[in-house]
């Protein structure tokens, strides 16, 4: 689609949005060509949007949404733009509807503890609302200051948090969707908004989060809440060796601990460079390899019980506490990520910009020893190759309050700039390893922010088998002109003469 101004279809946006909301302008197409994770700076322009519009209700989506389908127009929704694996980003031009001017709270019902906000808000707003009431919405990413609950719910998006209150897809009870076609439909557990159990029908609710914007858009979701913790407990320890701080951290989160609301494992190249290059770090002695980190949520005298046993099981494996205000001031830093700039180093030790990107995968936690070796072989592997690319170490993240299975990151710092065709293909081809590590050792590619990017996409028919082709069914008959988000997570697949229709149609 190539739009210029006085196009009928302009003009039919400008008649269903008013002019205001139909931005065709080279800086707000620009604004809008990209998320945080790096890409070839030469190579911005080969994803510009033709446009991009501002709906404010679920009725302006659902139009625009009817005269793309009408049109073949492609159509990328865009939330907080903070997702690490391009969902948010236009391969085909096209249209970008930006939601944040959905962004309304509807409804907090204190008795049911509920809320029904516009998709466009994000936990940040919204919680400033609702600690007025006592009541706290406990989906707490990285970019919890700027990701949106639409684009929580396109990308099924992972709690910092979610070991004490679940991630989104635990968080999110219902919500409205808008299908390629422009219809609208409802989707939670049975007809309920406020429903959290039902055993009526397919669990469609779970079929529309995490589709990375590929079949259709959510505009207006119902939300559980908890009561706003009284107290939060967030002991820091220092280890001298990987080993000991990796079964610290898995007696941490099976000791049962019911206000337990995750652990942070840090491995020791993760400890070096923030020893070497982040002026937050608090120095610590050399012998210090490796930290944990857990937090605790909840009514202060459960949490100072709880907090209480994990610091006997932590000081038990030999773990040395770093005290209050490391421990305080490092939890509360830990959104800081999306809003510092960062730098790396070349292997000579130059200091350069960097752009940070982390691959993860979910791994069970016998296999997280394996899985990190294996990671880091692949990370030094680029740092020979070239000089854009620094190892910052990996974190493991607890997934749930059992301690079964960990979002398990590499970060990689990237010298954008300087990434030229050459190192943006050795790139892929790593990403593409380290997905097939993940499945190597039982895991998923992805326990957080999807895989529908270059490297790690071409792995997803392996992971999903059979499920993969039933992916393409339901793509192709939800969106049978592949408007939404083409281009992604290989769907292209479910519109080429190589898919065998079932009923054999052309």
């Amino acid at each position: 689609m190539t739009v210029t101004l006085g196009d009928p279809v302009v003009e039919e946006l400008r008649g269903i949005l008013g002019h205001d909301h139909v931005l065709t302008g080279k800086a707000d197409r620009l604004n809008r060509t990209r998320v945080p994770a790096p890409f070839p700076v030469h190579r911005w322009a080969e994803r510009m949007p033709d446009l991009v519009v501002l709906p404010s209700s679920t009725e302006e989506v659902a139009e625009v949404l009817r005269l793309a389908h009408a049109h073949r127009i492609p159509v990328v929704p865009r939330d907080g733009g903070t997702g690490l694996t391009d969902g948010a980003v236009p391969l085909r031009g096209g249209i970008v509807v930006d939601v944040k001017r959905i962004n309304q709270i509807k409804e907090i019902d204190l008795e049911n503890r509920t809320c029904t906000v516009g998709t466009g808000i994000n936990a940040l707003k919204l919680n400033e609302v609702l600690s007025r009431h006592g009541l706290l919405y406990p989906d707490d990413p990285a970019s919890y200051p700027c990701s949106l609950v639409g684009g929580r719910i396109g990308t099924s998006g992972w709690s910092l948090i979610g070991s004490r209150y679940g991630h989104t897809r635990d968080l999110v009870l219902s919500f409205d969707h808008v299908l390629p076609t422009g219809r609208v439909i409802h989707v939670g557990d049975g007809i309920g908004r406020k429903i959290t159990k039902s055993s009526s029908g397919y669990q469609l609710k779970h079929l529309f989060m995490g589709h990375q914007g590929t079949l259709g858009i959510a505009t207006e979701a119902t939300l559980k809440l908890f009561p706003k913790p009284e107290a939060e407990f967030s002991p820091f320890w220092a280890f001298d060796d990987y080993d000991t701080a990796y079964r610290t951290v898995g007696q941490l989160a099976r000791a049962g601990v019911a206000t337990f609301a995750g652990a942070v494992l840090f491995d020791e190249w993760k400890v070096a460079y923030l020893r070497r290059d982040d002026e937050a770090y608090i120095p610590q002695p050399a012998s210090v390899k490796a930290l944990v980190c857990a937090a605790l949520y909840g009514y202060e005298d459960e949490v100072r019980a709880g907090g209480g046993r994990l610091m006997r099981i932590a000081r038990s494996m030999g773990a040395r506490y770093l005290g209050d205000e490391i421990s305080q001031g490092d939890w509360a830093a830990r959104h800081d990520r999306y809003a510092t700039p960062l730098h790396g180093r070349t292997r000579s030790g130059q200091v350069v910009p960097m752009s940070w990107h982390c691959e993860d995968a979910a791994i069970n936690y016998t296999n997280l020893p394996a899985v990190r070796l294996a990671w880091h072989e692949i990370a030094d592997r680029l740092r020979r190759a070239s000089d854009v690319f620094d190892d910052w170490g990996m974190f493991a993240y607890t997934n749930g309050a059992t301690g079964a299975d960990y979002l398990t990151e590499i970060d990689i710092g990237i010298w954008e700039q300087r990434l030229d065709d050459a190192a943006w293909a050795a790139w892929v081809a790593a990403k593409r390893d380290l997905a097939a590590v993940a499945l190597a050792h039982g895991g998923s590619i992805s326990a957080c922010h999807g895989s529908c990017r270059e490297g790690e996409v071409d792995l997803v028919p392996e992971e999903l088998g059979g499920g993969f082709d039933v992916m393409l069914a339901i793509k192709r008959a939800i969106d049978p002109h592949n408007i939404m988000n083409p281009g992604k997570y290989l769907l292209d697949r479910a519109y080429s003469d190589a898919y065998p229709d079932p009923d054999g149609a052309p």
